[in-house]
Protein backbone atom coordinates (compact mmCIF):
# COMPACT_ATOMS: atom_id res chain seq x y z
CA UNK A 1 0.00 0.00 0.00
CA UNK A 2 2.80 2.24 1.04
CA UNK A 3 4.37 1.68 -2.37
CA UNK A 4 1.11 2.63 -4.05
CA UNK A 5 0.92 6.18 -2.63
CA UNK A 6 4.47 6.70 -3.30
CA UNK A 7 3.51 6.60 -7.51
CA UNK A 8 4.63 9.27 -9.02
CA UNK A 9 1.80 11.83 -10.27
CA UNK A 10 2.60 13.73 -13.58
CA UNK A 11 0.56 16.07 -15.16
CA UNK A 12 -0.25 13.43 -17.72
CA UNK A 13 -2.49 12.06 -14.76
CA UNK A 14 -4.94 15.17 -14.58
CA UNK A 15 -5.40 14.24 -18.97
CA UNK A 16 -8.62 12.72 -19.27
CA UNK A 17 -9.25 8.71 -19.85
CA UNK A 18 -11.97 9.05 -22.76
CA UNK A 19 -10.58 9.39 -26.16
CA UNK A 20 -12.62 12.55 -27.17
CA UNK A 21 -15.97 14.00 -26.11
CA UNK A 22 -18.33 15.42 -28.52
CA UNK A 23 -17.50 19.29 -27.49
CA UNK A 24 -13.58 18.05 -27.73
CA UNK A 25 -14.73 16.80 -31.27
CA UNK A 26 -17.15 19.81 -32.13
CA UNK A 27 -13.70 22.19 -30.33
CA UNK A 28 -11.23 20.24 -32.95
CA UNK A 29 -13.28 20.12 -36.00
CA UNK A 30 -15.19 23.06 -35.88
CA UNK A 31 -18.52 21.24 -36.14
CA UNK A 32 -21.84 20.81 -34.03
CA UNK A 33 -21.97 18.60 -31.65
CA UNK A 34 -25.74 16.90 -30.83
CA UNK A 35 -25.85 15.48 -27.74
CA UNK A 36 -23.60 14.80 -24.85
CA UNK A 37 -20.84 11.85 -25.57
CA UNK A 38 -17.49 10.26 -24.93
CA UNK A 39 -16.36 7.87 -27.31
CA UNK A 40 -13.12 4.97 -26.81
CA UNK A 41 -11.98 4.75 -30.49
CA UNK A 42 -12.62 6.23 -34.11
CA UNK A 43 -13.54 3.82 -36.75
CA UNK A 44 -14.16 4.41 -40.26
CA UNK A 45 -15.11 1.29 -41.64
CA UNK A 46 -18.75 -0.31 -40.15
CA UNK A 47 -17.51 -3.47 -40.10
CA UNK A 48 -15.12 -2.74 -37.87
CA UNK A 49 -16.97 -0.65 -35.22
CA UNK A 50 -17.00 -1.79 -31.60
CA UNK A 51 -18.81 -0.35 -28.67
CA UNK A 52 -17.97 2.98 -27.46
CA UNK A 53 -16.79 4.34 -31.27
CA UNK A 54 -17.01 7.76 -32.96
CA UNK A 55 -17.82 6.39 -36.49
CA UNK A 56 -16.36 8.79 -38.87
CA UNK A 57 -18.93 8.88 -41.85
CA UNK A 58 -16.25 9.86 -45.26
CA UNK A 59 -17.65 10.67 -48.29
CA UNK A 60 -15.19 8.21 -51.00
CA UNK A 61 -15.33 8.13 -55.04
CA UNK A 62 -17.35 4.79 -55.00
CA UNK A 63 -18.68 4.30 -51.52
CA UNK A 64 -20.64 7.35 -48.93
CA UNK A 65 -20.19 6.61 -45.11
CA UNK A 66 -23.17 7.91 -44.56
CA UNK A 67 -25.02 5.17 -45.79
CA UNK A 68 -23.58 3.41 -42.84
CA UNK A 69 -24.08 4.49 -39.92
CA UNK A 70 -27.42 2.85 -38.89
CA UNK A 71 -24.65 -0.05 -39.37
CA UNK A 72 -22.61 1.56 -36.79
CA UNK A 73 -24.57 2.42 -33.79
CA UNK A 74 -26.25 -0.62 -34.25
CA UNK A 75 -22.84 -2.00 -33.61
CA UNK A 76 -22.81 0.39 -30.47
CA UNK A 77 -20.82 3.35 -32.00
CA UNK A 78 -21.23 6.29 -29.03
CA UNK A 79 -21.69 8.60 -32.25
CA UNK A 80 -20.58 9.93 -35.27
CA UNK A 81 -19.02 12.41 -37.14
CA UNK A 82 -21.32 13.54 -40.36
CA UNK A 83 -21.56 16.06 -42.84
CA UNK A 84 -25.27 15.02 -43.12
CA UNK A 85 -27.97 15.43 -40.35
CA UNK A 86 -28.48 11.72 -38.35
CA UNK A 87 -30.74 10.02 -35.82
CA UNK A 88 -28.50 9.57 -33.13
CA UNK A 89 -25.59 11.71 -31.17
CA UNK A 90 -23.14 12.84 -34.08
CA UNK A 91 -21.11 16.12 -34.58
CA UNK A 92 -21.77 17.75 -37.73
CA UNK A 93 -19.43 19.10 -39.62
CA UNK A 94 -19.02 20.88 -43.81
CA UNK A 95 -16.73 17.70 -44.64
CA UNK A 96 -15.86 15.01 -43.12
CA UNK A 97 -12.18 13.94 -44.37
CA UNK A 98 -11.45 17.76 -43.40
CA UNK A 99 -12.84 16.72 -40.28
CA UNK A 100 -11.02 13.77 -39.43
CA UNK A 101 -7.77 15.49 -40.66
CA UNK A 102 -8.47 18.08 -37.76
CA UNK A 103 -9.29 15.84 -35.34
CA UNK A 104 -5.88 14.24 -36.21
CA UNK A 105 -4.12 17.69 -35.60
CA UNK A 106 -5.89 17.99 -32.37
CA UNK A 107 -4.45 14.63 -31.17
CA UNK A 108 -1.01 15.42 -31.91
CA UNK A 109 -1.32 18.46 -30.29
CA UNK A 110 -2.36 17.75 -26.73
CA UNK A 111 -0.43 14.50 -26.50
CA UNK A 112 2.98 15.16 -25.12
CA UNK A 113 4.14 11.95 -27.45
CA UNK A 114 7.38 10.95 -29.27
CA UNK A 115 5.99 10.61 -32.34
CA UNK A 116 8.49 7.91 -34.72
CA UNK A 117 7.14 7.63 -38.64
CA UNK A 118 8.17 4.25 -40.52
CA UNK A 119 8.34 4.34 -44.28
CA UNK A 120 10.45 2.09 -46.50
CA UNK A 121 10.24 -0.47 -49.28
CA UNK A 122 10.55 -3.16 -46.93
CA UNK A 123 9.68 -3.96 -43.54
CA UNK A 124 7.95 -0.66 -42.43
CA UNK A 125 5.05 -3.13 -40.57
CA UNK A 126 7.05 -5.47 -39.53
CA UNK A 127 9.70 -2.86 -38.04
CA UNK A 128 6.45 -0.37 -36.71
CA UNK A 129 5.25 -3.62 -34.66
CA UNK A 130 8.52 -4.01 -33.13
CA UNK A 131 9.27 -0.55 -31.97
CA UNK A 132 6.08 -0.17 -30.59
CA UNK A 133 6.78 -3.36 -28.47
CA UNK A 134 9.70 -1.99 -27.61
CA UNK A 135 8.16 1.46 -26.41
CA UNK A 136 5.33 -0.22 -25.19
CA UNK A 137 7.11 -2.38 -23.03
CA UNK A 138 9.06 0.35 -21.09
CA UNK A 139 6.39 2.95 -21.10
CA UNK A 140 4.09 0.42 -19.03
CA UNK A 141 1.15 0.62 -22.05
CA UNK A 142 1.46 4.53 -23.25
CA UNK A 143 2.77 3.86 -26.40
CA UNK A 144 0.61 4.03 -29.74
CA UNK A 145 0.45 2.82 -33.36
CA UNK A 146 -0.85 2.56 -36.50
CA UNK A 147 -2.86 -0.14 -36.85
CA UNK A 148 -2.50 -3.48 -39.73
CA UNK A 149 -1.41 -1.07 -42.78
CA UNK A 150 -3.01 2.16 -41.62
CA UNK A 151 -0.36 4.27 -44.03
CA UNK A 152 -2.16 6.03 -46.51
CA UNK A 153 -3.92 9.87 -46.14
CA UNK A 154 -6.73 8.20 -44.44
CA UNK A 155 -5.17 5.19 -42.29
CA UNK A 156 -2.09 8.25 -41.02
CA UNK A 157 -5.11 10.73 -39.70
CA UNK A 158 -7.03 8.02 -38.37
CA UNK A 159 -4.25 6.47 -36.82
CA UNK A 160 -3.61 10.05 -34.95
CA UNK A 161 -7.45 10.43 -33.96
CA UNK A 162 -7.02 7.70 -31.94
CA UNK A 163 -3.83 8.34 -30.02
CA UNK A 164 -4.76 9.02 -26.74
CA UNK A 165 -4.12 12.06 -25.13
CA UNK A 166 -1.84 10.20 -22.07
CA UNK A 167 0.13 8.38 -24.84
CA UNK A 168 3.92 9.20 -24.42
CA UNK A 169 4.83 7.25 -27.27
CA UNK A 170 3.32 6.99 -31.01
CA UNK A 171 4.39 4.78 -33.79
CA UNK A 172 3.02 6.10 -37.61
CA UNK A 173 3.58 3.77 -41.07
CA UNK A 174 3.94 5.79 -44.23
CA UNK A 175 3.37 4.28 -47.68
CA UNK A 176 3.34 5.25 -51.20
CA UNK A 177 2.47 4.79 -54.30
CA UNK A 178 3.62 8.10 -55.88
CA UNK A 179 5.60 10.74 -55.58
CA UNK A 180 4.93 13.32 -52.90
CA UNK A 181 2.07 11.45 -51.20
CA UNK A 182 4.54 10.83 -47.76
CA UNK A 183 5.20 14.27 -48.04
CA UNK A 184 1.37 15.20 -46.72
CA UNK A 185 1.94 12.49 -44.17
CA UNK A 186 4.44 13.34 -42.78
CA UNK A 187 3.32 17.33 -42.68
CA UNK A 188 0.31 15.54 -40.55
CA UNK A 189 2.38 13.39 -38.31
CA UNK A 190 4.87 15.57 -37.65
CA UNK A 191 7.23 13.28 -36.66
CA UNK A 192 10.50 13.43 -33.85
CA UNK A 193 12.16 10.43 -35.57
CA UNK A 194 11.68 9.55 -39.19
CA UNK A 195 12.99 6.30 -39.83
CA UNK A 196 13.60 4.55 -43.76
CA UNK A 197 13.86 0.68 -43.48
CA UNK A 198 15.11 0.44 -47.11
CA UNK A 199 15.09 0.97 -50.42
CA UNK A 200 13.77 -1.32 -53.06
CA UNK A 201 12.19 -1.53 -56.30
CA UNK A 202 8.62 -1.46 -54.70
CA UNK A 203 6.46 0.71 -57.23
CA UNK A 204 9.04 1.46 -59.99
CA UNK A 205 6.09 0.95 -62.75
CA UNK A 206 4.92 4.95 -61.03
CA UNK A 207 8.01 6.14 -59.98
CA UNK A 208 10.20 4.80 -62.79
CA UNK A 209 13.76 4.71 -61.53
CA UNK A 210 15.81 3.39 -57.62
CA UNK A 211 16.65 6.67 -57.37
CA UNK A 212 13.25 8.25 -57.57
CA UNK A 213 12.19 5.90 -55.31
CA UNK A 214 14.80 6.92 -52.86
CA UNK A 215 14.02 10.82 -52.95
CA UNK A 216 10.01 9.94 -52.65
CA UNK A 217 10.90 8.35 -48.99
CA UNK A 218 13.28 10.66 -48.15
CA UNK A 219 10.16 13.28 -48.13
CA UNK A 220 9.58 12.26 -44.71
CA UNK A 221 12.16 13.43 -43.27
CA UNK A 222 10.75 17.05 -44.50
CA UNK A 223 7.92 16.50 -41.84
CA UNK A 224 10.34 16.24 -38.97
CA UNK A 225 10.16 18.24 -35.66
CA UNK A 226 13.30 20.77 -35.29
CA UNK A 227 16.10 18.94 -34.03
CA UNK A 228 14.31 15.51 -35.01
CA UNK A 229 16.37 12.46 -36.01
CA UNK A 230 17.27 10.45 -39.41
CA UNK A 231 17.39 7.00 -39.25
CA UNK A 232 18.60 5.30 -42.47
CA UNK A 233 20.05 1.84 -44.01
CA UNK A 234 23.92 2.29 -44.06
CA UNK A 235 23.94 -0.82 -46.04
CA UNK A 236 22.23 0.89 -48.36
CA UNK A 237 23.48 1.74 -52.52
CA UNK A 238 21.39 5.32 -51.50
CA UNK A 239 22.36 5.94 -48.27
CA UNK A 240 23.97 8.71 -49.35
CA UNK A 241 21.26 10.33 -51.13
CA UNK A 242 18.94 9.69 -48.24
CA UNK A 243 21.84 11.44 -45.72
CA UNK A 244 21.84 14.03 -48.07
CA UNK A 245 18.02 14.47 -48.20
CA UNK A 246 17.31 14.30 -44.25
CA UNK A 247 20.39 17.02 -43.91
CA UNK A 248 18.81 19.54 -46.04
CA UNK A 249 15.94 18.97 -43.23
CA UNK A 250 18.07 19.95 -40.80
CA UNK A 251 17.40 16.02 -38.91
CA UNK A 252 20.45 14.31 -37.28
CA UNK A 253 21.72 11.35 -39.17
CA UNK A 254 21.42 7.71 -37.77
CA UNK A 255 22.34 4.95 -39.59
CA UNK A 256 22.00 1.35 -38.81
CA UNK A 257 23.71 -1.78 -40.39
CA UNK A 258 26.72 -4.02 -41.31
CA UNK A 259 28.46 -1.23 -43.09
CA UNK A 260 31.83 0.18 -40.93
CA UNK A 261 30.39 3.63 -41.08
CA UNK A 262 27.02 2.49 -39.35
CA UNK A 263 26.03 4.49 -36.02
CA UNK A 264 24.52 1.28 -34.74
CA UNK A 265 26.57 -1.58 -36.46
CA UNK A 266 26.33 -5.36 -36.38
CA UNK A 267 29.05 -7.24 -34.77
CA UNK A 268 27.78 -10.52 -34.54
CA UNK A 269 24.72 -12.70 -35.73
CA UNK A 270 24.88 -16.55 -34.53
CA UNK A 271 21.84 -18.56 -35.94
CA UNK A 272 19.89 -20.59 -33.15
CA UNK A 273 18.00 -23.45 -33.41
CA UNK A 274 14.41 -22.22 -33.15
CA UNK A 275 15.30 -20.23 -36.47
CA UNK A 276 16.20 -16.85 -34.72
CA UNK A 277 19.45 -14.88 -34.04
CA UNK A 278 21.55 -13.82 -31.56
CA UNK A 279 22.72 -10.45 -32.26
CA UNK A 280 25.63 -8.43 -30.78
CA UNK A 281 25.53 -4.78 -32.06
CA UNK A 282 27.73 -1.76 -31.44
CA UNK A 283 25.95 1.63 -30.78
CA UNK A 284 29.11 3.29 -30.54
CA UNK A 285 29.33 3.97 -26.66
CA UNK A 286 27.87 0.73 -25.78
CA UNK A 287 27.48 -2.48 -26.99
CA UNK A 288 24.13 -4.65 -27.04
CA UNK A 289 23.51 -8.22 -27.15
CA UNK A 290 19.67 -9.72 -27.90
CA UNK A 291 17.68 -12.38 -29.23
CA UNK A 292 15.70 -11.73 -32.77
CA UNK A 293 13.11 -14.26 -32.43
CA UNK A 294 11.83 -13.71 -36.22
CA UNK A 295 14.28 -15.39 -38.42
CA UNK A 296 16.00 -14.70 -41.78
CA UNK A 297 18.79 -12.39 -42.30
CA UNK A 298 16.49 -9.17 -43.06
CA UNK A 299 15.13 -9.19 -39.12
CA UNK A 300 18.67 -9.03 -38.17
CA UNK A 301 18.86 -5.36 -40.22
CA UNK A 302 15.05 -4.83 -39.15
CA UNK A 303 16.21 -4.92 -35.42
CA UNK A 304 19.10 -2.64 -35.69
CA UNK A 305 17.04 0.02 -37.09
CA UNK A 306 14.39 -0.82 -34.33
CA UNK A 307 17.45 -0.14 -31.93
CA UNK A 308 18.33 2.53 -33.85
CA UNK A 309 14.95 4.51 -33.74
CA UNK A 310 14.12 3.30 -29.99
CA UNK A 311 17.14 5.18 -28.94
CA UNK A 312 16.32 7.97 -30.98
CA UNK A 313 12.97 7.95 -29.43
CA UNK A 314 14.58 8.09 -25.96
CA UNK A 315 13.15 4.73 -25.34
CA UNK A 316 14.95 1.83 -23.14
CA UNK A 317 17.22 -0.17 -25.09
CA UNK A 318 16.45 -2.96 -22.93
CA UNK A 319 12.93 -3.17 -23.37
CA UNK A 320 13.92 -3.37 -27.19
CA UNK A 321 16.12 -6.52 -26.84
CA UNK A 322 13.23 -7.86 -24.92
CA UNK A 323 10.65 -7.08 -27.34
CA UNK A 324 12.39 -8.33 -30.17
CA UNK A 325 12.96 -11.67 -28.37
CA UNK A 326 9.50 -12.03 -28.00
CA UNK A 327 8.23 -10.56 -31.64
CA UNK A 328 5.68 -13.43 -33.59
CA UNK A 329 5.05 -13.61 -37.40
CA UNK A 330 2.25 -11.21 -38.57
CA UNK A 331 -0.44 -11.91 -40.09
CA UNK A 332 0.22 -11.90 -43.89
CA UNK A 333 3.77 -11.09 -42.85
CA UNK A 334 5.60 -13.82 -41.50
CA UNK A 335 3.52 -15.86 -39.28
CA UNK A 336 4.64 -19.80 -39.20
CA UNK A 337 1.39 -22.33 -39.12
CA UNK A 338 2.18 -26.19 -37.92
CA UNK A 339 -0.47 -27.55 -40.13
CA UNK A 340 -1.49 -30.88 -39.98
CA UNK A 341 -0.06 -33.53 -42.86
CA UNK A 342 -0.02 -36.96 -43.57
CA UNK A 343 2.78 -38.43 -40.95
CA UNK A 344 2.58 -34.85 -38.55
CA UNK A 345 2.96 -31.68 -39.43
CA UNK A 346 4.31 -29.56 -42.73
CA UNK A 347 5.54 -25.63 -41.49
CA UNK A 348 3.52 -23.00 -43.10
CA UNK A 349 5.00 -19.54 -43.89
CA UNK A 350 2.61 -16.80 -44.69
CA UNK A 351 4.08 -13.79 -46.54
CA UNK A 352 0.77 -13.27 -48.54
CA UNK A 353 0.19 -9.83 -47.74
CA UNK A 354 3.19 -8.47 -49.72
CA UNK A 355 6.13 -8.89 -52.59
CA UNK A 356 8.59 -7.23 -54.34
CA UNK A 357 11.57 -8.45 -55.57
CA UNK A 358 13.76 -7.59 -52.44
CA UNK A 359 11.56 -9.40 -50.11
CA UNK A 360 10.83 -12.45 -52.31
CA UNK A 361 14.76 -12.93 -52.09
CA UNK A 362 14.88 -12.18 -48.69
CA UNK A 363 12.40 -15.10 -47.77
CA UNK A 364 13.20 -17.23 -50.54
CA UNK A 365 16.52 -17.20 -48.57
CA UNK A 366 15.02 -17.90 -45.42
CA UNK A 367 13.30 -20.68 -46.58
CA UNK A 368 16.53 -22.08 -47.93
CA UNK A 369 17.57 -21.95 -44.56
CA UNK A 370 14.41 -23.72 -42.58
CA UNK A 371 15.07 -27.36 -41.73
CA UNK A 372 12.28 -29.57 -44.42
CA UNK A 373 12.41 -32.75 -45.75
CA UNK A 374 10.84 -30.52 -49.15
CA UNK A 375 10.90 -27.53 -49.71
CA UNK A 376 7.36 -25.54 -51.24
CA UNK A 377 7.44 -22.19 -52.59
CA UNK A 378 3.88 -20.62 -53.45
CA UNK A 379 4.95 -17.35 -55.32
CA UNK A 380 2.01 -14.50 -56.80
CA UNK A 381 2.78 -12.12 -58.80
CA UNK A 382 4.34 -8.95 -57.78
CA UNK A 383 2.79 -5.57 -58.57
CA UNK A 384 3.42 -2.07 -59.79
CA UNK A 385 6.67 -3.02 -61.39
CA UNK A 386 5.71 -1.82 -64.67
CA UNK A 387 8.46 -2.52 -67.86
CA UNK A 388 10.20 -3.87 -65.46
CA UNK A 389 8.31 -6.41 -64.46
CA UNK A 390 9.40 -9.62 -66.68
CA UNK A 391 12.62 -8.89 -65.40
CA UNK A 392 12.56 -8.76 -62.34
CA UNK A 393 10.43 -11.70 -62.10
CA UNK A 394 12.45 -14.16 -64.26
CA UNK A 395 15.26 -13.30 -61.92
CA UNK A 396 13.42 -14.82 -59.04
CA UNK A 397 15.09 -18.10 -61.18
CA UNK A 398 18.32 -17.85 -59.25
CA UNK A 399 17.19 -17.22 -55.23
CA UNK A 400 14.59 -20.37 -55.93
CA UNK A 401 17.55 -23.03 -56.66
CA UNK A 402 19.30 -21.59 -54.24
CA UNK A 403 17.00 -22.07 -51.78
CA UNK A 404 16.75 -25.64 -52.92
CA UNK A 405 12.80 -25.48 -53.81
CA UNK A 406 11.59 -29.21 -54.40
CA UNK A 407 7.87 -27.47 -56.06
CA UNK A 408 7.05 -24.51 -56.81
CA UNK A 409 3.86 -22.98 -57.71
CA UNK A 410 3.61 -19.62 -59.55
CA UNK A 411 0.33 -17.94 -59.81
CA UNK A 412 -0.56 -14.52 -61.68
CA UNK A 413 -0.57 -13.92 -65.47
CA UNK A 414 3.59 -11.72 -64.67
CA UNK A 415 4.57 -15.02 -62.88
CA UNK A 416 4.91 -16.47 -66.94
CA UNK A 417 8.47 -14.80 -67.01
CA UNK A 418 9.16 -16.54 -64.38
CA UNK A 419 7.74 -19.78 -65.15
CA UNK A 420 9.76 -19.52 -68.79
CA UNK A 421 12.73 -18.75 -66.95
CA UNK A 422 12.42 -22.24 -64.85
CA UNK A 423 11.72 -24.07 -68.04
CA UNK A 424 14.75 -23.02 -69.94
CA UNK A 425 17.18 -26.05 -70.19
CA UNK A 426 20.06 -24.59 -69.09
CA UNK A 427 18.84 -23.02 -65.92
CA UNK A 428 18.06 -26.39 -64.38
CA UNK A 429 21.65 -26.37 -61.83
CA UNK A 430 22.79 -29.74 -61.82
CA UNK A 431 22.07 -32.44 -59.18
CA UNK A 432 18.76 -29.71 -58.19
CA UNK A 433 15.72 -31.21 -59.86
CA UNK A 434 13.04 -28.64 -59.57
CA UNK A 435 9.07 -29.31 -60.94
CA UNK A 436 6.84 -25.83 -61.04
CA UNK A 437 3.63 -25.29 -61.90
CA UNK A 438 1.83 -21.81 -63.20
CA UNK A 439 -1.86 -20.95 -62.00
CA UNK A 440 -3.70 -18.27 -63.11
CA UNK A 441 -5.54 -18.14 -59.08
CA UNK A 442 -5.39 -19.09 -55.66
CA UNK A 443 -7.63 -21.80 -55.79
CA UNK A 444 -5.74 -23.52 -58.97
CA UNK A 445 -2.57 -23.19 -56.41
CA UNK A 446 -4.47 -25.18 -53.98
CA UNK A 447 -5.32 -27.85 -56.27
CA UNK A 448 -2.14 -28.29 -57.24
CA UNK A 449 -0.58 -28.71 -53.63
CA UNK A 450 -3.03 -30.78 -52.47
CA UNK A 451 -2.34 -32.93 -55.69
CA UNK A 452 2.13 -32.83 -54.82
CA UNK A 453 0.67 -34.19 -51.39
CA UNK A 454 1.91 -31.78 -48.49
CA UNK A 455 3.42 -34.34 -45.88
CA UNK A 456 5.20 -34.22 -42.47
CA UNK A 457 8.09 -32.30 -42.80
CA UNK A 458 7.28 -30.05 -45.90
CA UNK A 459 8.19 -26.57 -45.47
CA UNK A 460 6.15 -23.92 -47.59
CA UNK A 461 5.99 -20.55 -48.55
CA UNK A 462 3.50 -17.91 -49.86
CA UNK A 463 4.53 -14.95 -50.43
CA UNK A 464 2.61 -12.75 -53.09
CA UNK A 465 1.29 -8.85 -53.26
CA UNK A 466 -1.77 -9.32 -51.76
CA UNK A 467 -3.66 -8.25 -55.03
CA UNK A 468 -3.09 -11.94 -56.12
CA UNK A 469 -5.48 -13.46 -52.83
CA UNK A 470 -3.01 -15.52 -51.71
CA UNK A 471 -4.20 -15.40 -48.31
CA UNK A 472 -6.91 -17.85 -49.51
CA UNK A 473 -4.32 -20.42 -49.84
CA UNK A 474 -3.56 -19.82 -46.29
CA UNK A 475 -6.70 -19.93 -44.57
CA UNK A 476 -7.57 -23.01 -46.57
CA UNK A 477 -4.60 -25.21 -45.64
CA UNK A 478 -4.36 -23.63 -41.77
CA UNK A 479 -8.17 -24.71 -41.69
CA UNK A 480 -7.93 -28.35 -43.52
CA UNK A 481 -8.16 -31.62 -41.44
CA UNK A 482 -6.17 -34.56 -42.19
Amino acid sequence: MSALLKWPITARDSLPLALWSAREIAAATGGEANGAFQVSGVEMDSRDVRPGDLFVALKGEAMDGHCFVDAAFAKGAAAALVSEPVDGPHVLVADTTEALEALANAARGRAEAVRIGVTGSVGKTGVKEAIFAALDRSSRGAAHRSVRSYNNHVGVPLSLARMPARSKFGVFEMGMNHAGEISGLTAQAKPHVAVVTTIAPAHIENLGSMEAIADAKSEIFAGLVEGGTAVIPADSEYFERLKSHAEKSGAKVVSFGRADHADVRLLDAIPMSHGGTLVTATLGDARLCFTVAEPGDHWISNALCVVAAVRAAGGDLGAAGLALAEMGGLKGRGARHRIGAPGGNALLIDESYNANPASMRATLRQLGQTPATRRVAVLGSMKELGDFAAKFHAQLAEPIYEAKVDFAVLVGEEMRALARELGKPSAHPLGNPLTFAHCNSPDEAIEQLEEYGITAGDAVLVKGSNSIGLGALITHFVGREI
